[in-house]
This record gives structure tokens, C-alpha cells and sequence, in this order.
């Protein structure tokens, strides 16, 4: 049994955030049933591509729809609305990603929604929030404008560079991940009252949570973080070193790991150092710190300081590119990459589930669907529709 085995979820999004978020329900066992326009979600158009023959499939749509089901329905015909609301009659959860102002214009906001089912539990995730500002309902929102607003960019990137955004798309991620989250606590809280609820989640606000000691660094000191490259604003070391061939990080996060640090790189003078000796120090003296580490780092290879560090306990890491980590053996020890048959193309490896519950965990079941390719599976199984009636929606472009 499967952790939300019949739990049935309408997967209105596209692109990003909302796909993630119904990819985490789908590989905890829900059943997830995409509902895509007639041209496809429009990641399928993104790359990198697999091909094989005359197939060509996007690797970016592979990689967060699998174990879900594809239903490719035009939602401007009234006919295409009546389908869907005989979705959302069977389902538990509906997710999309839209800007609020289009779910109204469908007539499927979340007060239409309840209409329909009056338990439903109805996941919207944009850039600003639904209960929003009036300004702020019209509002495109990209996974950029998520990282420049909420003020993740101006932390981001080596020290006087230019804005940097974060190497993946994180405003679209962790707004997924809350997305999962809060639509997990509704499944709890309609599970003791027999209610459903609207999940409204910002991909701004989910950047703004993460901020982390920046927000507390101006509300208490006043200080305006910035860019600090790979260092960390209030622990030190707590960095990337140069090496003499590569990179190493360094995260030494207490006072007894720094003793144990300078005996390792043969710098015991400074363990006592009046100006080093506990973090607070390091910290208020860094500048001067910091290139004497520097030098010291650069005297050996990433690969000798490893075995140094090895022997000596110490917290490290090298910069693993991500042939690396898709290589790396603990890595694929824990199953976080799978291979799927993807059918048309063949094998192709993809990031597995993070979720490693002892008894349900997250799997990856099944490929991301072809567009459209569960939709007769979904008209006359789960909604009952007759093979004429199913060839009479195609005739008039309903569904496909």
C-alpha cells in the first residue's frame, strides 16, 4: 500500500511548480491525472530532448510527470468544462499554477470549486498569492521575478557581482514542496472535520521563508545583507577554499571543529589566536582570517586535504559537477537516480524520490504520459462515457 493510495488528484498546471508538487503527491501513490490543453503542457516543448528515431520527448517534462496519467482536454469548451467538473466531482485534491485571474475566467476558482464538491481541497500556487493586493492579481511571475522580489538574488553571487539567480529554479521548488506540504495538512484537517480548503501558496513568500538569518540580520542589526560568493554572513570558516587543482568546502560550524581544522592544515598557532579563538571573533575578524586560510588551502590538492580531513573528522566536501553526482555511488545507493522506460525513447535516468519513508515511500512507478495518453483510460473507466461519446468529443476537438 502506498502512503496516498485513493487519494485522486486534477493536475491543472504546467510548467513547473505545480507539476512538482503533484509529482511529490504522485510518488507517494496518489493518483495524479494531468489535464493538459490540446498543445500539451508547455514544458513538453522545453529541452534537453531524448531522441530516438523519429521520437523526440523533453527531458525537462520527463524528469517531474512521472507516475502521473495525461488528459488532454480543451477547457474553452463548454463541453471540455463539463468533463472537467465531473473531475473534480471524483477527486480529492486540484492543483494549478495560473495567474488567480484565470481560474475565475474558466469558472473554476475555488468558490466555483466548492460548488462543485464542497470538501475539495483546491491548490493554487502563483507568484504573489491569491489573497493578494489588487495590483498583485494580474501579475505574471516567473521563477526569476520569485528569486529578484523576494529579495533571494541580492544574497545570491560572489561578493560586488552582478544579480545571480540561484543555479535551479527554487521559487518554483520550494513552492511545490509547500504546495505538497499544505495539501497533505488539508487531507489531516478533512480528515477530522470533513471539510476541505483553499491552499494558497506564493512563490514569493516560499523564497522569503528560506531567507533564513537575513531577514533577523536587518530586523535586529539593521545590516542590509548582500552577496557573500560561498561564504557564510555569521559562522567562519564556513566556505568554498581554492585548492591547488580545484575546490573544497569547508563548513566549520563550532569552536572545537576549528581546533580540530588548524591541527589538520598545520596552523595550531591560530587555535588559541586572540582574534580567532571562537566564532564570534573569526567572525568580526574574517578579513584578516580568511586569506591567511586561503593561502594555506591552495598548498595542496582537493583529492590530499580529503584524506587530511578524512582523518581528522572534519566536515567537507568537494565541488561535485553533476556527472559526479549522477555517478556518485552513496547517491545512487539511496535511489535518487532511476532509470524509466520512457515509452518511444527507451531508458533515461532521472533525479528519484528524497522522501524515504520506512514503510511508503516516495517511488518512481511509472513514465511521464505522451499527451493525451490516458484520456480515453479516464473518459470511460473513472467518468463512464461511452466509446461513441468519447469519439464524438475528438470529432469536435474536446478532448484528444
Amino acid at each position: 500500500m502506498k502512503a496516498l493510495e485513493g487519494i485522486r488528484v486534477v493536475d491543472l498546471g504546467h510548467v513547473l511548480a505545480a507539476p512538482f508538487c503533484t509529482m511529490i503527491l504522485a510518488d507517494l501513490g496518489a493518483e495524479v491525472i494531468k489535464v493538459e490543453p490540446p498543445f500539451g503542457d508547455d514544458s513538453r516543448e522545453f529541452g534537453p530532448f531524448a531522441e530516438k528515431g523519429d521520437e523526440i520527448q523533453s527531458g525537462y517534462f520527463i524528469s517531474v510527470n512521472r507516475n502521473k496519467k495525461s488528459t488532454c482536454i480543451n477547457l474553452k469548451t463548454e463541453e471540455g468544462k463539463k468533463i472537467l467538473t465531473e473531475l473534480i466531482k471524483k477527486s480529492d485534491v486540484v492543483v494549478e499554477n495560473f495567474r488567480p485571474t484565470t481560474m475565475k475566467k474558466l469558472g473554476f476558482s475555488y468558490e466555483d470549486m466548492k460548488e462543485i464538491k464542497s470538501d475539495i481541497i483546491y491548490c493554487s500556487i502563483c507568484g504573489f498569492g491569491h489573497d493578494a493586493l489588487p495590483e498583485y492579481a494580474t501579475k505574471p511571475a516567473y521563477d526569476m521575478v520569485a528569486q529578484a522580489y523576494s529579495g533571494l538574488m541580492s544574497i545570491t553571487g560572489p561578493v560586488g557581482g552582478p544579480p545571480c539567480r540561484v543555479g535551479s529554479s527554487v521559487g518554483d521548488i520550494f513552492a511545490g514542496h509547500q504546495g505538497a506540504i499544505g495539501i497533505l495538512a488539508a487531507l489531516q484537517y478533512r480528515e477530522k472535520t470533513g471539510e476541505g480548503q483553499h491552499v494558497d501558496i506564493s512563490m514569493v513568500d516560499g523564497l522569503v521563508s528560506v531567507l533564513e538569518n537575513a531577514v533577523v540580520r536587518y530586523t535586529i542589526n539593521g545590516e542590509i545583507p548582500g552577496p557573500l560568493g560561498g561564504a557564510h554572513p555569521t559562522i567562519v570558516p564556513f566556505q568554498s577554499f581554492e585548492t591547488k587543482d580545484d575546490w573544497i568546502i569547508t563548513p566549520i560550524g563550532n569552536d572545537k571543529l576549528w581546533k580540530d581544522f588548524c591541527k589538520a592544515i598545520d596552523k595550531e598557532e591560530l587555535t588559541d589566536h586572540p582574534k580567532f579563538k571562537t566564532n564570534r571573533l573569526r567572525t568580526e575578524n574574517k578579513d584578516e582570517l580568511i586569506p591567511i586560510l586561503a593561502e594555506v588551502m591552495k598548498s595542496k590538492t582537493t583529492k590530499e586535504w580529503i584524506d587530511i580531513f578524512e582523518e581528522y573528522g572534519l566536515p567537507y566536501s568537494p565541488l561535485n559537477t553533476v556527472d559526479k553526482v549522477v555517478e556518485d555511488d552513496n547517491i545512487n545507493y539511496r535511489g535518487m537516480m532511476k532509470e524509466v522506460e520512457q515509452p518511444g525513447i527507451g531508458k533515461v535516468k532521472i533525479a528519484g524520490s528524497p522522501l524515504k519513508l520506512s514503510k511508503t515511500p516516495g517511488e518512481v512507478r511509472s513514465h511521464a504520459p505522451k499527451l493525451g495518453e490516458n484520456t480515453e483510460e479516464v473518459l470511460s473507466k473513472l467518468l463512464n462515457y461511452s466509446n461513441k461519446e468519447i469519439e464524438n468529443l475528438k470529432n469536435n476537438e474536446v478532448v484528444k
